[in-house]
């Protein structure tokens, strides 16, 4: 499981644009536009993260990751504005400043999370290295 080499945008194929935008949709569900991309490039900076898996997969399969897919949100129809974040973050735009993690404050129940330094805000998210 991991970025398979295929044709698709840099490297990435069409199923590997699919699960991202899955999870972003599913993490970034009512942010807005840039929140999202900032979340598909937050995952995208954990794969080159030494600290992280170094694959998409292992990167938003990793234990613990992402809550959505825990609590059914991955389950929830994909929004059209995620595949053009997904394809955006992939692209390189990175609205989160190179962040490796990002949490919403009034939803956070992680106390270690609020120890990150944050980079910058967008929407509800913290965005933090």
């Amino acid at each position: 499981m991991g970025i398979s080499s295929g044709a698709g945008q840099g490297g990435f194929s069409s199923s590997d644009v699919d699960l991202l935008a899955k999870i972003i949709s599913a993490e970034s569900r009512g942010e807005p536009y840039q929140g999202q991309v900032a979340v598909g490039a937050v995952i995208l900076n954990r794969i080159e993260h030494p600290s992280f898996p170094n694959t998409l997969a292992g990167v938003i399969y990793q234990p613990g990751a992402f809550s959505c897919l825990y609590d059914g949100g991955v389950n929830a129809p994909v929004a059209d504005s995620a595949y053009r974040a997904a394809r955006d973050a992939i692209n390189g735009n990175d609205p989160s400043g190179g962040a490796v993690y990002y949490y919403n404050p009034a939803k956070s129940t992680n106390k270690w999370i609020f120890s990150r330094p944050v980079i910058t805000v967008i929407g509800s998210h913290r965005f933090c290295s």
